[in-house]
């Protein structure tokens, strides 16, 4: 039982954090700059491990509840990705060098930070790991939690590093400016669509 628990909880994990997000967009340009990786995949994926022990400890049922603590989620997140979206359509509009376009976040202080951002300011990360996750998680039967808990967390760390070392392998394609304004309009694009999602949601 223990294999499948652990097997459902990497299944489910990797389900819902192989998308499109703030949080992975960050990771790949990271990676593809290939600046401060490693601190910006562990704090990822310890984050993560942390609000999916949280979420199967008993977090979940109290976030679900909370209106308050919803809406404050809600609104603060999609502030954050507004802001974050501005930034990377301001770097498709202007006429940067390369090596700057492809710079990213140098500073690790400023990485990491980025990261605790990415992850406790947005709103989805919360569903995913605490709600969703976490949620399911506590379901299990009582010899089963841990695998499951711990299938999830393996899932998140397997997919950061592999987002974020894998990165270096589509470099060949970002060595133009071009690539590099494609990439932050896509980017841009998709922090203002899961904004307008959180404010549209009733």
């Amino acid at each position: 039982m223990g294999l499948a628990a652990f097997t459902q909880g990497f299944a489910t994990s990797a389900a819902l954090i192989i998308a499109i997000g703030a949080q992975n967009a960050f990771v790949l340009r990271q990676g593809l700059a290939r600046q401060q990786v490693l601190p910006v995949v562990l704090v990822c994926a310890l984050s993560d491990a942390l609000l999916i022990g949280l979420g199967i400890a008993g977090l979940s049922a109290l976030v679900e509840q909370s209106p308050r603590l919803l809406a404050l989620a809600r609104w603060g997140g999609a502030a954050f990705l507004v802001a974050y979206g501005a930034l990377a359509a301001r770097r498709v509009m202007s006429r940067q060098s390369l090596a700057t376009a492809g710079a990213a976040i140098t500073d690790r202080t400023a990485a990491v930070a980025a990261c605790l951002a990415f992850t406790f300011l947005n709103p989805h990360t919360w569903l995913d790991t605490v709600v969703l996750v976490g949620s399911l998680g506590a379901q299990q039967p009582d010899g089963d939690v841990v695998p499951f808990g711990g299938g999830a967390v393996a899932a998140s760390m397997v997919w950061f590093l592999a987002l974020g070392y894998g990165a270096r392998l589509l470099v060949p394609m970002f060595a133009t400016p071009r690539a590099w304004r494609l990439l932050d309009a896509v980017i841009a694009l998709v922090m203002w669509t899961l904004a307008g999602l959180l404010l549209w949601r009733p």
